[in-house]
C-alpha cells in the first residue's frame, strides 16, 4: 500500500477521523475541569498531559510533513485536498495544546523538552530536504515521498548526532566508537 493510497483510505473515513481526532482536545478540556485551578503539574494529572501532548502531536507532526510535502514538492492545490485528512490532525494539536497550555505549564511536563527538540530536529531536516530538492544537488532525487523519507532520515540522524556532540556536557565523555577489535577483546 502507497501513502497515497493510505491517504486515500482515510478520506473515505471522515467521521472516524473526526472522532478519533476530536478526543484529544476533549480529554484535555475535561481533565482541567477535573483537576482544578493550579494543580495541573500534580502527579496523576502531568502523566496524562504528557499521554495527551504525544497522542496530538505525533500525528499533528505527520500532518504538517504531509500538508508542506503536498504544497512544495508535488505542487498540488491544497484547495482539492481532504481537509480532514490535511488539516483536522493539525487543528486537533492545535487545540490540544492550547487546552493544556491553559492548565499547566509546559515544561512540567515529563517528557514535552524531548518532544519539542524532535519536532525542531524534524522541522529542520525537512527545510534541508526541500532545499536539496529545489538546487537539484541529487539528479535521482524526483520528488517521491520514498526518496523524501529516506533523506530525511540521514539528514534526522546526522543532524541528531551533531546536536549531541555540540550540546554535551563538559562532564560526559564522548561515546566510543564501537569496533570489531574492540568487541573481540572486550
Amino acid at each position: 500500500m502507497t501513502t497515497r493510497q493510505l491517504i486515500v483510505m482515510a478520506g473515505h473515513h471522515g467521521a472516524l477521523l473526526a472522532g478519533l481526532f476530536a478526543l484529544a482536545p476533549v480529554a484535555a478540556w475535561l481533565c482541567g475541569l477535573a483537576h482544578g485551578k493550579g494543580r495541573g503539574a500534580d502527579d496523576p494529572w502531568k502523566y496524562i498531559y504528557s499521554v495527551l501532548v504525544y497522542v496530538a502531536c505525533v500525528p499533528g507532526t505527520f500532518a504538517a510533513v504531509l500538508t508542506c510535502y503536498t504544497l512544495l514538492f508535488t505542487r498540488e492545490n491544497l484547495l482539492d485536498v481532504n481537509p480532514l485528512v490535511y488539516f483536522l490532525r493539525l487543528v486537533s494539536m492545535i487545540v490540544t495544546l492550547a487546552f493544556i497550555r491553559k492548565r499547566v505549564d509546559f515544561e512540567l511536563i515529563p517528557g514535552f523538552e524531548r518532544l519539542s527538540g524532535l519536532l525542531v530536529m524534524i522541522a529542520c531536516s525537512f527545510a534541508i530536504a526541500l532545499a536539496i530538492q529545489k538546487t537539484k544537488i541529487f539528479l535521482f532525487f524526483g520528488g517521491s515521498i520514498h526518496w523524501l523519507l529516506l533523506l530525511a532520515a540521514v539528514i534526522f540522524g546526522l543532524l541528531k548526532w551533531g546536536a549531541h556532540l555540540l550540546f554535551r556536557g563538559r562532564d560526559e565523555a564522548p561515546q566510543p566508537v564501537k569496533s570489531d577489535v574492540a568487541e573481540r577483546n572486550g
